[in-house]
């Protein structure tokens, strides 16, 4: 059975201004979707579910529908305010989603074999969607997921903040902790993180998460689970939000479920504000030139 890839589009690019999962930045109008989702077909994934929102949802599906008909299974979802467990309560003055986890558990019906979750507006190369593909393929059991790690360094926006998941690992490459860090930002003195009101440096060699996971169906058990207490906890916030690290960071507490890092020396870049779209134009087209995808990339 051929690995699923999960695409988290859900997001309204509150920073970048603007739907960033359907701007173009390739030399024929791609988006960076479209380069992950190349790169899964190449490695043999079999299906792509999206999980988007109602608003945008008749563009996105008039977009990706032609491109990729016969290419590859496709599946949507919908992410909304609404969709909780029956009986939970929330703000009614909340406007946004809750968050990664969330938006993975969105995806329950439709995904019954191993699966790669991905980040819409993030590019992760083409290495690492190979060696996620054979892990899924031929590795992850349930008591062993898989991450693809990344330099922090190689991660950092020059135009503002951006979010990570810090990640410690121990000498066989297990994920001991990661830590959903909101605000890290490349200042004069090196890279640092901002937590109530304070500054903490962090190593550029510093593993993080850049939503690049690979699991089994049963982590939708422990999404449910996690979900539920959540929104007795912080149901009633305006902006809290539903992390994905730190649903991986309790399964891993359980004791029960180990995560391999699998290390990557993939190229990766993002679009997290506007001003970076000119730098992840300019990184795809050299990719071009270099022969790794052609210029139109779908015929």
């Amino acid at each position: 059975m051929k690995p699923t890839l999960l695409v988290l589009a859900a997001g309204m690019g509150s920073r970048y201004g603007g739907l960033k999962q359907i701007d173009p930045i390739g030399p024929s109008n791609e988006t960076i979707i479209d380069y992950s989702i190349y790169d899964a077909i190449e490695a043999g994934f079999g299906k792509i579910v999206f999980v988007i929102r109602e608003s945008f949802e008749e563009e996105f599906k008039e977009i990706f529908n032609a491109k990729l008909a016969g290419k590859i299974d496709v599946a949507y979802v919908n992410q909304e305010i609404v969709n909780v467990p029956e009986g939970a309560s929330f703000n009614p003055d909340r406007e946004k989603p809750w968050g990664t986890g969330h938006a993975i558990l969105m995806a329950k019906d439709c995904i019954n074999e191993p699966f790669a979750v991905i980040n819409a507006d993030d590019y992760y190369g083409v290495e690492a969607f190979t060696t996620m593909a054979n892990f899924l393929t031929n590795s992850i059991t349930e008591q062993e997921y898989g991450m693809v790690g990344y330099q922090l360094a190689n991660t950092i926006s020059e135009n503002g903040s951006v979010s990570r998941g810090v990640c410690s690992t121990n000498a066989d490459d297990h994920l001991v902790t990661v830590v959903e860090r909101t605000h890290i930002e490349k200042l004069k003195e090196g890279i640092a993180c901002k937590e109530d009101e304070k500054w903490m440096p962090l190593a550029g060699e510093t593993t993080v998460s850049m939503n690049f996971w690979g699991f089994t169906p049963q982590l939708f058990n422990h999404l449910e689970e996690q979900f539920i207490s959540f929104l007795a906890a912080e149901g009633q916030a305006l902006k809290s939000e539903f992390y994905i690290p730190s649903v991986v960071a309790k399964i891993i507490e359980g004791g029960n479920t180990k995560v391999k890092v699998l290390k990557s020396d993939a190229q990766w870049f993002g679009v997290t504000y506007r001003e970076d779209k000119e730098k992840a134009a300019q990184a795809i087209l050299e990719l071009v030139e270099k022969g790794i995808y052609p210029v139109k990339l779908w015929s």
